[in-house]
């Protein structure tokens, strides 16, 4: 069912990774990754505020399975903040990787948010390190700010993005999910998943077109 929405002064668009390394070509590219480019373009034109978050590893993190000898990708390990997923190593701090997709223009962007910088602690969401303690920062910028809903579209639907609506609803933002603004890597029907726990936690499934500025 559409849900129209009508955008106010307070509401930011949270751009979530649309970096090299996850589009087409890149290390860990997530299927059709480089098709929320026009979409995230479009929405930036309209939107009074926007935010970028970029995954910023350094390159021995602990999400990488070849910091681990023997380990394989998408091997699960234990970490003191719990169960941790190996990837390839990706989006390496100062790389083309890191870079975000070239064709992406958000000229009201605000903030830049790297995150995931700690070698020993993951990061998927743009609100808090994957211990749930460690803070961003993200959280007190927007009520500095006075920014109070949210609009979310990058990648993965089915991890950081998801991470980061689940947070922001467990602080009290109001949040929206671009759905044609997002692609997932769907593991094993982890998108399908996250859409379930997003909408449990009462984020809002929107499309481009229910904010009016579809072409």
């Amino acid at each position: 069912m559409s849900t129209a929405v009508r955008l106010q002064p307070d509401d930011v668009l949270l751009v979530i990774d649309v970096q090299n390394d996850f589009c087409p070509g890149g290390a860990l590219p997530v299927p059709e990754g480089d098709q929320v480019v026009p979409v995230i373009n479009r929405l930036a034109a309209r939107f009074p505020h926007a935010v970028v978050t970029k995954d910023w590893h350094p390159k021995d993190h602990v999400s990488f399975a070849a910091a681990h000898p023997g380990a394989q990708v998408h091997d699960v390990i234990e970490t003191p903040y719990g169960s941790q997923v190996l990837w390839p190593e990706h989006c390496v701090q100062a790389t083309r990787g890191a870079e975000l997709h070239p064709d992406l223009d958000l000229p009201g962007c605000e903030l830049v948010l790297h995150d995931a910088n700690d070698p020993l602690l993951e990061s998927y969401s743009g609100f808090f390190a994957n211990d749930h303690r460690t803070p961003t920062g993200l959280n007190g910028y927007l009520r500095e700010r006075g920014l109070k809903r949210l609009f979310l579209a990058g990648l993965a639907t089915d991890f950081c993005v998801q991470y980061t609506a689940l947070d922001a609803r467990r602080l009290g933002f109001d949040v929206f999910v671009i759905e044609d603004g997002c692609r997932g890597i769907d593991l094993e029907g982890s998108v399908e998943q996250a859409w379930r726990s997003m909408a449990e936690a009462g984020v809002v499934r929107i499309r481009e077109v229910d904010l009016g500025v579809a072409q």
